[in-house]
């Protein structure tokens, strides 16, 4: 009898040791404001981050052995929050994602590497420079017509015309794990296009007056100003947060020119 009773609770007990499944889903839109009104100070360009170890957001055969899955748009039950955020003057959607995985410890489940919105490498070099002005700034001035013949082995050893490297307006990386409790730990980089001051160089002012103290004698000496210039720049602002969560709810992560919904729903068993 007492057996019986043990089989029949282990049977009972069994779905909890099952794995959890969740679903994941996010969105992420930006403040239509302007960074140079909310009052924070901005650095031109944060550290870049380090991409190492992520994975593509996107249904690969690496993630479905690991028994993760993208969800199709069909199965989002954030488009409300979605439409709204578009329906408002003061926001921009430019993202809505999600993907199904179990019960996985930081160790275990992947970071996404995530890229949105518009694509600067058209107008921008990598560190944030204007393509237009820096090839005005380093531009040298002929005196005779250019050619073009190359010899042999300056042919050979001409490098090949690279590709532009993307710029997206949202790149970023997104990590949901277990540890005891739910985490969110999303990295991101918003760029924008803006102006900023830089300085070329200086110029004199007036000489000062000959100056005479009780040992020194000071004279010619000049006052110089620096030369400041205002240039087209890229510039990256950084979203960094880490987020204990419930399933079952929807969580608001902010940041001053962005935001991101995340909800998290485990299935049932």
């Amino acid at each position: 009898m007492k057996n019986l009773i043990y089989l029949l609770l282990l049977v009972i007990s069994l779905p909890s040791f099952a794995e959890r499944q969740f679903d994941i889903e996010i969105i992420i839109f930006k403040r239509n404001v302007n960074p140079d009104q909310t009052g924070e100070s901005w650095p031109d360009q944060p550290a870049p981050l380090d991409y190492s170890g992520t994975v593509q957001l996107s249904g690969s055969p690496q993630l479905s052995n690991r028994g993760i899955t993208m969800m199709p748009a069909s199965q989002f039950q954030l488009n409300s929050q979605f439409q709204r955020l578009k329906d408002h003057a003061g926001f921009t959607p430019l993202a809505h994602f999600g993907w199904r995985q179990g019960d996985l410890s930081k160790a275990q489940a992947p970071t996404f590497h995530l890229v949105a919105g518009r694509d600067f490498s058209d107008q921008y070099l990598a560190d944030g420079s204007s393509k237009a002005e820096t090839a005005a700034q380093g531009a040298p001035a002929m005196t005779a017509p250019p050619s073009f013949e190359l010899s042999e082995d300056a042919a050979q050893a001409a490098p090949a015309v690279q590709p532009n490297t993307p710029l997206y307006e949202l790149e970023g990386k997104i990590q949901v794990y277990v540890n005891h409790y739910l985490f969110t730990n999303a990295q991101l980089d918003l760029r924008e296009s803006g102006r900023r001051e830089v300085v070329v160089g200086t110029e004199p002012l007036d000489d000062l007056s000959t100056a005479r103290s009780d040992n020194v004698q000071f004279g010619q000496l000049q006052e110089v100003k620096k030369k400041i210039e205002v240039e087209e720049f890229l510039k990256t602002f950084r979203f960094d947060q880490q987020r204990q969560m419930r399933s079952g709810e929807t969580h608001y992560l902010d940041h001053p020119l962005m935001g991101m919904v995340v909800q998290i729903r485990r299935l049932d068993s």
